[in-house]
């Protein structure tokens, strides 16, 4: 699997999740720990950027989900 599929599909899978609990990318990204712009929201969602892993570990927490469940792929 090609970076850029991966990043695409891990994406639409916090998307996914993220519709799932009723929440815009602005309410995700109010959430999330620490400052986080809607702007990071929407790159990730679209596979524009690799997030780190914490970052991910942050937005599992903002969707109240393991990390394994957001990346359940």
């Amino acid at each position: 699997m090609e970076k850029s599929d991966l990043l695409r599909i891990a994406g639409k899978r916090i998307q996914q999740l993220r519709e799932q609990k009723g929440l815009t990318q602005v309410d995700l990204a109010g959430k999330i720990q620490g400052e986080f712009d809607t702007t990071n929201v929407s790159r990730i969602e679209s596979g524009r950027t690799n997030p780190t892993l914490y970052t991910l570990h942050r937005i599992s927490e903002a969707l109240e989900v393991s990390l394994s469940e957001l990346l359940a792929i």
